[in-house]
């Protein structure tokens, strides 16, 4: 069982434009809108690919209730934490050439109280006893969506994902990676600035930063290769246990305690990168948690944020699509 959270989710609403130019006009091909944010879209790629997952997320107002709406036809369980905050409506804009834009929406402020709600449904679900959720008044507050079997099996991989909503502790997120480990459950985190930052001393199992991420943590460009590489080293003495950095179209370079490995894709047409990276953590999970080698889980993951890049708007590829992917990555030893 694989278990998200997603503290700031949202509406994903999507744009499809034959072209995105400055100083003329594009017009729209489709759109259409989804719930979204890294966690929600870690467990739909979890689900499409045969796993177990279950996603927790708050849920606030207008936009909250049609994300929830959204999330039932997903197919996977889900933990809505009611919140009076409206949920967030980001907007994601992609022409046929596969340049894409993305407003996000920062999100209104949390209660102090709906933060602890939160906390208790995570820990209620690392704990995996439903009498847990019936113990704590706060918790039986939550929604549950789309019961599925195997919705109460042992959570072995906690994903924690996206930024925090106001209101929220910098210190949440490193919390929560104590509170997993103090359950024998492994993290993976994916955000970003200060959350990230603070994060890192509580030793998460891995962290999944993009190259923009790892820039702003390291406060310096990365350009060629051997950059990448010494910022994976960098970052895996900082104190997570393992490391991955997803370069887009260049694929990824990972630190382990196997060694330091580059995955590298086959070329493709992208066109919309948006979501790629929550694939390739997703994948990345749920491949360890087949108990896979960590370079193998890495191929998964980059096959996954691969095949999720072709695709247009927010798009999760099948288990086929992924497979047919991840035999043309190239794994290989990083050597500088």
């Amino acid at each position: 069982m694989i278990l998200t959270l997603t503290i700031n989710p949202a509406i994903d609403r999507t744009v499809m434009v034959d072209k995105l130019v400055f100083e003329d006009r594009g017009y729209i091909l489709s759109r259409g809108e989804v719930a979204g944010g890294r966690g929600v879209n870690a467990s739909q790629v979890v689900h499409a690919l045969g796993g177990k997952t279950r996603a927790v997320l708050t849920s606030g107002g207008a936009a909250g209730q049609r994300m929830e709406e959204s999330l039932a036809r997903m197919g996977f369980p889900y933990q809505a934490v009611p919140v009076k905050a409206e949920s967030r409506v980001n907007l994601t804009i992609s022409d046929k050439q596969g340049l894409t834009i993305k407003l996000n929406e920062v999100g209104e402020k949390l209660a102090p109280d709906e933060v602890r709600t939160v906390r208790d449904v995570v820990e209620a679900q690392l704990s995996c006893n439903p009498r847990t959720t019936e113990r704590r008044g706060s918790v039986k507050e939550a929604r549950e969506g789309s019961a599925a079997p195997g919705a109460r099996d042992g959570v072995r991989w906690l994903m924690i994902c996206g930024s925090l909503q106001p209101g929220v502790p910098e210190s949440f997120y490193r919390e929560l990676i104590e509170l997993a480990r103090s359950r024998g459950v492994s993290t993976i985190l994916d955000t970003d600035g200060d959350a990230l930052l603070r994060a890192l001393e509580a030793k998460p199992t891995v962290i999944s930063p993009n190259q923009a991420e790892a820039e702003r943590l390291l406060g310096r460009a990365i350009l060629t290769r051997t950059q990448s590489i010494e910022a994976v080293e960098r970052i895996h003495s900082m104190g997570p246990e393992n490391v991955i950095v997803s370069f887009g179209s260049r694929g990824a370079v990972a630190a382990s305690a196997e060694g330091m490995f580059e995955a590298l894709p086959p070329r493709v047409d992208a066109l919309c990168p948006i979501g790629a990276g929550d694939a390739l953590a997703a994948a990345f999970v749920w491949a360890m948690d087949k108990k896979k080698a960590f370079y193998d889980a890495l191929r998964w993951g980059v096959a996954a944020g691969t095949a999720t890049a072709v695709l247009p708007g927010m798009t999760f590829p099948t288990l086929q699509q992924v497979r047919a992917i991840y035999k043309q990555v190239e794994v290989r030893p990083a050597a500088r």
